[in-house]
């Protein structure tokens, strides 16, 4: 049997115990002479292609030594590789056993593999492995008799489950007069979430963190106990989405700077740390230096451990500016947006067996400008459970998707951005949950500003969102009742 890789650079070749035997060898393929050369100590054939099929190849000796004589070989072309077919391999949460199922065909002469272990074949081609602790991306090999292989891959899945959430702040929960409204939506049934800040854009973290370096650059607040904080929620039925703000982080670029490591830090091209305009000019740290990538994903992971339902991650992504002006030590080759989707599939690796959510925070614009802020939607999707759009449509320039005035169109550009987001994840592991606005800027946003943006989710298949209003206050009004 030849498959594809023997046909490729086909190099047949005729052998004898004595090499002057290989003298006056005529030889035939499929009853056609073949031209040879001598090689190596061997008579090599210059094959024409070979088709799919069977084949004879023929060696014929013209010396007149009565021992020689006529030699052939059969064998068979086959560049098809194997046919498999996928179950999907849905999951009850992250990180939880499942079972990758699928069929072949050609059963007898094909062998599979999943995530790198054989498993049988049935007569009928199916085949099935139980993982109890499976990657997230989990790869099936199918193998035929002629060598050609078939590789698939197939997301061991756990479907988001519907969330609706309101943002809270570190200092915000500690504050009742701010809490207590937003609990009043989970009693009421209006919201079934909190988001709560892990790590702001200052940098600082709300609960009191044991990792080394958060606790060495001074940026444990202690503002709310993580456990006490999750139990309450989880006892009223809420899940608790913690938000960290990634590659914003003032406090590590400060300390990093003082230390002399500014290798940690966002860079103008003359080594000087970068000047981030109206964020600071010490404000943004470097995505790809090992450290700060190490903090953020070790923070995430000991909040996962505290409970929190899922990660959330903001300003996962580069300073805007021109890519010119900007400098990130360690980067190589990589080009920004890989290496963001790879520090997002670092962490999901490392969130997986504690089994909870991983989301990314990105801009509106990330749909159709992936470079503009290093948020390439489908590379980020590979690798996270939910993309959470921030389509605010106060942050929208006037005639974006065709719409006039975005601010004053809350329905039409909410719904004509997310059906971009749509596209970009399909095919991919995540969904969608939109960040959506309930502030005012620029034009007055009452309930009806707001429950428009959430039909027009809707309308995108997206009933899970996120509500931000930086002080907390919320218009229950603009809220349906959860049944």
């Amino acid at each position: 049997m030849l498959g594809r890789a023997d046909v490729s650079k086909p190099r047949l070749a005729i052998t004898a115990k004595e090499e002057d035997d290989l003298a006056e060898i005529e030889v035939r393929l499929d009853g056609k002479p073949v031209h040879t050369h001598r090689a190596d100590g061997r008579l090599v054939l210059d094959t024409p292609s070979l088709a799919e099929g069977k084949h004879e190849l023929t060696a014929t000796s013209h010396s007149g030594l009565p021992f020689l004589h006529d030699v052939s070989r059969t064998f068979t072309v086959d560049t098809t590789a194997p046919k498999l077919r996928l179950s999907p391999a849905p999951a009850t949460k992250p990180g939880a056993p499942v079972t990758v199922s699928g069929r072949v065909e050609d059963a007898g002469q094909v062998k599979v593999s999943i995530a790198g272990v054989p498993v049988p074949v049935g007569d009928d081609g199916t085949f099935s492995r139980r993982l109890e602790k499976p990657p997230s991306r989990i790869e099936v090999v199918a193998t035929d008799a002629a060598g050609n292989i078939t590789r698939e891959h197939v997301n061991a899945i756990a479907p988001y489950p519907l969330t609706r959430a309101a943002h809270l702040t570190a200092i915000g929960w500690s504050s009742d007069v701010v809490r207590d409204p937003v609990l009043r939506l989970v009693k009421d049934k209006k919201i079934n979430a909190v988001e709560l800040d892990i790590k702001d854009e200052n940098g600082e973290i709300g609960y009191n963190s044991s990792l080394p370096l958060a606790r060495e650059i001074g940026a444990v607040k202690n503002r709310y106990d993580a456990r006490k904080v999750i139990d309450t929620l989880h006892g009223m039925g809420a899940r608790v989405v913690g938000r960290i703000v990634a590659f914003r982080d003032p406090i590590l670029a400060q300390a990093s700077h003082r230390q002399g490591k500014d290798n940690r830090l966002v860079q103008a091209p003359d080594g000087s740390p970068y000047d981030g305009g109206h964020y600071g000019t010490l404000s943004f740290t470097n995505f790809a230096d090992p450290e700060v990538r190490e903090y953020n994903i070790a923070l995430a992971t000991e909040a996962a451990k505290l409970g929190f339902d899922d990660i959330l991650y903001d300003y996962v992504r580069r300073p805007d500016g021109k890519l010119s002006t900007l400098r990130f030590p360690g980067l190589g080759k990589q080009t920004p947006e890989k290496s963001i989707a790879d520090f997002v599939a670092d962490t999901h690796r490392r969130l997986q067996p504690e089994g909870k959510y991983l989301g990314v925070s990105v801009f509106g614009i990330a749909a159709t400008r992936p470079k503009e802020i290093a948020q390439d939607i489908p590379a980020l999707a590979q690798h996270a459970d939910y993309i959470a759009p921030m389509v605010y449509p106060s942050h929208w320039a006037e005639g974006e998707y065709g719409v006039a005035s975005p601010n004053a169109s809350p329905y039409e550009i909410v719904n004509r951005s997310l059906a971009d987001f749509a596209k970009q994840v399909k095919g991919t592991r995540a969904t969608v949950v939109p960040w959506l606005q309930d502030f005012s800027l620029g034009v007055h946003y009452g309930p009806t500003e707001v429950a428009d943006q959430i039909r027009a989710a809707a309308g995108d298949g997206m009933n899970s969102f996120l509500l931000w209003n930086a002080g907390a206050s919320y218009q229950g009004a603009a809220l349906t009742t959860l049944r």
